[in-house]
């Protein structure tokens, strides 16, 4: 039997505020250490100055560990990934992919717009990237990441009284 639209609808809108509440601590990862890299933060000099996507490369995998283990053990936690190796390959996967398409602007931007202060910086790769990544992760971690699989439907037959069987051999 089908659930009704108003419970799909109340469990998706949970499993998308927890998706965000632990994606929001990852984009705090991985905003604050990106421009600290690129630009640095008071005292603290760039470490990686005139390389935006060098920067965003080592805050995006450092806020993917940060997501990881906060959607495991809440926003999915009652759900199986069958193996923790294979959730965490197609995590890092879909995470990667992600990654490529944070930066597509923001190498737009930097690369063929020459367009290299931080506001362009973070409008294109904080802002638009990690938006379109969003989007693509939520599908792709509830799709195939974090799959929520189904039980197996249990089909009862009612059995029938039991029938006696004539004996023929005599």
């Amino acid at each position: 039997m089908k659930e009704p639209v108003s419970v799909r609808l109340r469990r998706l809108a949970v499993e998308a505020f927890k998706f965000l509440t632990v994606g929001g601590l990852g984009y705090i990862v991985d905003v604050g250490l990106s421009n600290v890299l690129a630009y640095g933060l008071g005292p603290i000099p760039a470490l990686l100055e005139g390389s935006p996507i060098k920067s965003k490369i080592i805050s995006t995998v450092l806020a993917m560990i940060v997501v990881w283990i906060g959607n495991r053990l809440w926003t999915y936690g009652d759900r199986t990934t069958q193996s923790n190796m294979r959730g965490v390959v197609l995590f890092v996967a879909v995470n990667l992919a992600g990654m490529i398409i944070s930066v597509i602007p923001l190498g737009v931007t930097w690369y063929l717009l020459d367009m290299r202060d931080q506001l362009t910086y973070n409008i294109s790769t904080n802002i638009v990237g990690i938006g379109l990544a969003t989007l693509f992760r939520f599908y792709a971690y509830r799709t195939w990441v974090f799959k929520d699989e189904a039980p197996d439907t249990e089909v009862v037959v009612p059995l029938e009284e039991p029938r006696t069987v004539p004996d023929d051999r005599g």
